[in-house]
């Protein structure tokens, strides 16, 4: 009765096997009921699940996945800093934490830093601007946009439980078999990796899709594929990405799922299968995945570079031919992954070449945003800061990148920090950097003040001075030979340079402290931080002519688009913010409870897979589909906002635009700045 009951699931499975999981466990546990008894004393349970849980709002769902993201993302950089400084003590040393713990450890960082804070976070970015920039009034598929944030939040929620029950995978964030095989891991961390991947990559093949047809089908009149922002276009590229991408991941490790509960064998290379089928399948997925990551951040820097240099983007074309050329090459490189696998020199010399090429595209996007600042009237803002750093840092994991695409050199460095330190180099500056040089740039669209920005440059200076120092150091070590993933080591020689990555942790733990700190000055300070005439950076393009927080239909009317950059044409010419002749009703999708129980029935149904307890997996299985199977026979799916309200709203607008003095560029950044700048003359 009690296996049928629990499963595999014990007392042994709390996590008692080392005092810092018990602390960490007990965090998350504290953390979770702090959650609760706050919004208990806010009162604020309605509130959450009328306008936040059930919502199908694209600007609210955008906002929950990025709160998912800085959630994930303050578990990861502890993680880093815990390895940091058992690799600093781990001199001739076991250190502070054992080997399998550790192991643990890099799995949790690298699985959460690709799958649960830069996907959702750059995922959340574009829910929340890509309709507003082209024109839309939301996606295509707000219940499916909900669903999707239901998988992606199910996945972390199996991350976090698997620190408080049981423990996580050891087999690194790849999960390369044999090792994940039942016979080599019998425990459940690899279950945890397995199903949390695989809900969110089910929930990011639902976004991509929904993406790609809200470009395709819902731009503005007029408003011709090249005639779309840059970021726009990222979207579009990303989004193609996630829809070939995502699926060899999901069946890689749905395939690795039947090796362990089926015994299929599939990647079992002594009873029929081959372990280079599931590597293959991996990185058809894995580069792909390094530019959908990449992308989004190319965009966000097209955006704030064209803005704070007051001047259209250079090479508007040549960019967009860049960004599609970038996504087409990802599909053509993945096997540099494994240029130490065996295979033929005249197929490493192939892949070699393709991934040399895609130095060309990337080479010319930085080029054109260098132009782009020539001659611009420049504005030091804190997303222009990022982009600065960015183009300083990306060039330096570009280089190292070319190095690495020569299968000979890769043959040497393939297993050592230096690896490590390049990844790093390319997502830190090239994917985290732009989101949150996004998160200050659209900030006071979605919340209707501005970020503190004293605050926001000593984030700034946190990211980049950590970032700097915690990885350029592992170039050197990696060339002198350190192995990665490495629990202890014994060449003394290594040690200066691992002190000098722990000082670097620590400042990036810092830069985090900073955004708490800058967001919490913010909130207090929010009436003088207030941007409601909602242009607060003198943008261009459209989502900067509605108000800060812009409603919910987004557009009274939608607008008609005869160039790029119109929004920014039309303040040119005096024919912005003007109100229409006649206002019609709206009819928007209502809201929904099927996402947040779809994110319920996967958590249940992932986490039962995990420990073997069948009812529960029927039950989360039949909740699920059954919650789609009923929302198919809900007729009452939209609700109309009348015109007369739509007046209303808008007309309150327009009143607080004639009542917003415009500033000139030079208080931009102070307290007079309430979200109406003057065009530079």
């Amino acid at each position: 009765m009690r296996h049928f009951l629990l499963g595999s699931l014990g007392y042994d499975a709390l996590p008692f096997y080392s005092l810092i999981a018990t602390f960490a466990a007990s965090i998350v546990v504290l953390g979770a009921l702090a959650l609760l008894v706050f919004i208990t004393w806010l009162k604020g349970w309605r509130a959450l699940w009328a306008d936040w849980l059930t919502s199908v709002d694209h600007k609210k769902i955008g906002i929950m996945y990025v709160v998912v993201s800085f959630v994930m993302l303050a578990r990861a950089v502890v993680e880093a800093v815990v390895m940091r400084s058992q690799q600093a003590v781990a001199y001739q040393n076991p250190g502070f934490i054992p080997p399998e713990h550790f192991a643990q450890l890099f799995t949790t960082h690298g699985t959460i830093m690709i799958f649960f804070m830069a996907m959702p976070f750059l995922i959340g970015i574009y829910n929340f601007v890509l309709p507003l920039q082209i024109g839309a009034r939301d996606v295509s598929f707000p219940v499916m946009n909900s669903i999707s944030l239901g998988l992606t939040s199910a996945g972390a929620v199996l991350l976090m439980v698997s620190l408080c029950i049981g423990k996580f995978s050891t087999g690194g964030w790849t999960g390369y078999p044999p090792y994940t095989e039942l016979s080599f891991s019998p425990g459940v961390g690899v279950d945890y990796w397995i199903w949390a991947l695989t809900l969110s990559s089910v929930g990011n093949t639902m976004t991509g899709i929904n993406f790609a047809v809200t470009v395709y089908k819902k731009r503005a009149p007029g408003m011709t594929l090249f005639r779309m922002p840059l970021f726009a276009w990222t979207a579009l590229c990303i989004s193609i990405l996630m829809i070939f991408a995502m699926p060899p991941l999901t069946v890689a490790t749905l395939m690795l799922a039947m090796d362990r509960y089926l015994d299929m064998h599939f990647f079992t290379n002594e009873l029929g299968g081959n372990m280079m089928n599931y590597i293959n399948m991996f990185w058809l997925f894995g580069h792909p995945e390094v530019y959908i990551l990449i992308l989004p951040a190319f965009g966000v820097y097209s955006e704030t570079i064209a803005t704070f240099s007051n001047k259209r983007l250079y090479g508007y074309t040549s960019l967009v031919w860049a960004t599609v050329s970038i996504a087409v090459l990802s599909f053509t490189v993945w096997l540099h992954h494994f240029f130490t696998m065996g295979q033929d020199g005249n197929v490493n010399a192939v892949f070699g070449i393709a991934t040399m090429l895609i130095a060309i595209p990337t080479g010319v996007k930085v080029y054109d945003w260098l132009l782009t600042m020539v001659r611009g009237r420049i504005r030091i803002s804190v997303p222009m800061l990022y982009a600065c750093a960015f183009m300083m840092l990306f060039v330096v994991g570009g280089a190292t990148g070319v190095m690495l695409a020569n299968p000979g050199f890769d043959y040497q460095v393939h297993n050592t920090l230096f690896l490590v330190a390049h990844f790093h180099n390319m997502l830190i500056p090239g994917l985290l950097f732009g989101m949150l040089s996004a998160y200050h740039y659209w900030f006071p669209k979605a919340f209707g003040f501005r970020l503190h920005e004293g605050w926001g440059r000593a984030v700034f200076g946190c990211w980049v001075g950590g970032f700097i120092l915690a990885f350029m150091p592992l170039y050197i070590v990696g060339a002198l030979g350190m192995p990665r993933r490495s629990q202890e080591f014994f060449e003394a020689v290594y040690r200066p340079y691992l002190w000098v990555a722990l000082c670097g942790a620590f400042l990036v733990l810092g830069a985090l402290a900073c955004m708490v700190i800058q967001l919490w000055t913010s909130i207090k300070r929010r009436k003088a931080l207030a941007v409601s005439a909602g242009d607060p950076w003198n943008g261009r393009t459209l989502e900067w002519s509605v108000a800060a927080p812009p409603p919910e239909y987004n557009f009274a009317l939608i607008p008609k688009i005869d160039c790029v950059d119109a929004f920014h044409e039309a303040k040119k010419h005096r024919d912005a913010w003007r109100a229409p002749e006649h206002y019609y009703a709206i009819e928007l999708p209502s809201n929904t409870s099927v996402g947040f129980v779809c994110c319920v029935a996967s958590g249940v149904f992932g986490f039962a897979l995990t420990w073997h307890i069948w009812w529960a997996v029927m039950l989360g299985a039949g909740v699920f589909f059954g919650a789609i199977v009923l929302r198919s026979f809900n007729r009452n799916t939209t609700h109309i906002i009348p015109a007369a309200e739509i007046r209303e709203t808008e007309e309150r607008w327009l009143l607080t635009l004639r009542e917003t003095a415009f500033i000139d560029n030079d208080a931009m950044f102070t307290t007079a700045n309430h979200g109406l700048v003057k065009e530079p003359i």
